[in-house]
């Protein structure tokens, strides 16, 4: 690695080597790194975009804590590109002076909390268009009713509610409305943001008196458009004050697109009139891509970052991730960036090794979504139940089992969990399962109600019934 020469430089980057690993560190930063410190900043510069981005979403926290073990303090950390650092044009070191904190536009970086709006006609300000979106079976009633919204300007989808899981495409469409309305519709009067934007900047108006300008600026539009509008649920002075903007833009026919993990119905905590004015619209579900969609986007991935990869290589990632289209790119980009750094082709032998980890940690072989359908199926009841605020006996119990069974078969943690079933939060999850692991050791007589009458079994005969449904 080539460094600044000081003495807190030096102990950085070796205690950053022993918290990655030794091949790690050859891999992502020997040779390919160079460190600058600063007062307030550490500046890591890399000879490409893949390292950068690597580098800031894999191994943040590790150089964040050698900083602090040879500091004391934190520092900001600032990623610059710099193609000279691996071809050897490069002085070895840069005085500290001349150093000047920068993130290229090509890394990706939070969004700021500020509303994004089209300010000149023909500018395109959001990262995605429909230009390298991919169209399947998951996504084509989605997609072609995001065109309807650009085509028309009073659509028949008002409001557009789009949702479906983790990494499937939805901020896409989202976002790609918004890019094809600015062009074919220069004079638009637009606004994206995320539901999170909406309620900081509705609590900042009032704490500031600014609430009429707030309200100005969200209901005199022509097209809103709002990113994981669950972010509402449990937050009713929010609610209350969105309810009235969307009144007003639906009023005014001008178009509403909302993006959510779930369902209106779905989203617990969130007022049933809002709920109503969701579903007075188009509501309709973007599912995970299937094979022909996976082979694709990999494709596009890799024609996008200008390397060449094997037929045979894309159909093995396609195959063996299938949650969502993020794990796809990333496993494109971790494969692509490994060639990269050590000159090699990619094949087939390569990739497995690369991606075995990769794999085995993003594609468990139970789904969540497998196993509420199966819940609820097995208790008489619906899903959008079992993510509701019910405290009903048989929901309740079809909820433990659901939290249960999906922190035993798959990876994902409390507060993922929680989220997914309903908003809930990482200490109901953990209760539940206390109480599920209960019941189960006690093999105690559970009861419940459906359709059928009064219902009751042994707690490990419900378990093993459950069990056998969702692996099926």
């Amino acid at each position: 690695m080539t460094i600044a020469l000081t003495d807190e430089i030096s102990a950085i980057s070796r205690l950053v080597a022993e918290k990655v690993g030794a091949q790690k560190y050859r891999i992502w930063f020997k040779n390919t790194t160079s460190l600058t410190l600063a007062s307030d900043y550490l500046q890591i510069e890399v000879p490409n975009v893949f390292i950068a981005n690597w580098i800031k979403s894999h191994f943040s926290s590790q150089i964040n804590q050698a900083v602090r073990d040879v500091l004391g303090d934190s520092r900001k950390l600032v990623f610059k590109v710099d193609a000279s650092i691996s071809d050897g044009t490069r002085p070895a070191t840069k005085p500290e002076s001349m150093v000047k904190p920068e993130l290229p536009s090509c890394i990706s970086k939070p969004a700021p909390a500020k509303i994004q709006k089209q300010e000149r006609p023909g500018r395109i300000p959001l990262k995605l268009s429909f230009d390298d979106f991919v169209v399947g079976s998951s996504n084509e009633l989605a997609y072609n009713a995001a065109r309807v919204v650009v085509k028309e300007k009073q659509s028949p989808f008002n409001p557009l509610f789009i949702h479906g899981g983790y990494g499937v495409g939805k901020t896409h469409l989202l976002q790609g409305i918004c890019n094809e309305v600015c062009q074919s519709r220069p004079g638009t009067n637009w606004l994206y943001l995320s539901a999170e934007d909406f309620a900081n900047q509705f609590v900042l108006a009032l704490k500031t008196k600014k609430l009429e300008a707030f309200r100005r600026r969200m209901r005199q539009t022509d097209l809103l458009a709002i990113d994981d509008i669950h972010f509402l649920a449990s937050k009713p002075s929010t609610q209350e004050e969105f309810f009235h903007t969307f009144n007003s833009i639906d009023l005014a026919g001008k178009q509403i697109v909302l993006v959510s993990d779930a369902h209106p119905k779905m989203i617990d905590q969130l007022s049933d009139k809002l709920v109503n004015r969701f579903v007075s619209g188009m509501v309709v579900k973007v599912d995970t891509p299937d094979l022909q969609m996976r082979l694709e986007i990999c494709r596009r991935c890799a024609l996008k970052m200008k390397k060449y990869v094997p037929e045979n290589v894309i159909r093995y990632i396609a195959e063996n991730i299938k949650s969502n289209v993020r794990e796809l790119e990333g496993a494109m980009l971790k494969i692509t960036a490994f060639s990269a750094l050590q000159e090699d082709k990619i094949n087939l032998h390569i990739a497995k090794e690369i991606l075995a980890e990769h794999i085995v940690r993003t594609d468990p072989i139970v789904h969540i979504g497998d196993i509420e359908t199966n819940v609820a199926a097995f208790f008489g009841i619906s899903t959008a139940q079992i993510h509701s605020s019910k405290k009903d006996k048989t929901i309740t119990l079809a909820r433990h089992f659901s939290m249960y069974l999906a922190r035993k078969h798959t990876s994902m943690s409390s507060p993922e969990v929680g989220k997914c079933l309903g908003n809930k939060n990482h200490a109901t999850v953990l209760l539940a399962c206390k109480k599920v692991e209960d019941q189960i050791s006690r093999n105690l007589d559970l009861n419940w109600t459906c359709s059928t009458g009064n219902k009751i079994s042994k707690a490990r005969t419900v378990l093993a019934k459950l069990e056998e449904a969702i692996a099926n």
